[in-house]
């Protein structure tokens, strides 16, 4: 048996996440996940935001919310992750979280109905990592 190391992802690394992957649908049914994206687009069709993520039955995970620089703190943000939910919520979920860390969106979060469900403090340079939830009645 051989065990190598590598500072950058050899092509075999594909098999690993296959592997993993052939694991996982044996043991859930993750066919049922299903991506779910808002994009925001200027008058020229630029792309100025958007929010992506995936459900799962009554679960959602938002993934990424991003606004262009220059646009955050005009509402789009807050709009998306609206959108975001709206589009949640009328596949069944019943909750949504997310992951953010500590030079992130904590405050935005939590003005929109987040709360910390799991703090991890112990990475790199001081920062933590909190998991938020937000539960629909």
């Amino acid at each position: 048996m051989r065990i190598d190391t590598y500072n950058t992802l050899p092509p075999e690394a594909e098999l690993i996440d296959a592997g993993l992957g052939e694991f996982n649908q044996q043991a859930a049914p993750l066919h049922e996940v299903q991506p779910l994206a808002l994009i925001a687009r200027d008058a020229q069709g630029q792309v100025t935001g958007g929010a992506v993520g995936r459900t799962w039955r009554e679960a959602c995970e938002l993934q990424q919310l991003w606004v262009q620089a220059d646009l955050r703190g005009s509402g789009l943000g807050s709009e998306l992750m609206r959108g975001f939910e709206v589009a949640a919520r009328a596949r069944g979920c019943t909750l949504i979280y997310l992951d953010t860390f500590s030079f992130q969106a904590r405050p935005f979060y939590e003005r929109h109905g987040y709360t910390v469900d799991d703090t991890m403090a112990l990475l790199p340079h001081g920062i933590v990592r909190w998991r938020m939830v937000k539960r629909f009645g």
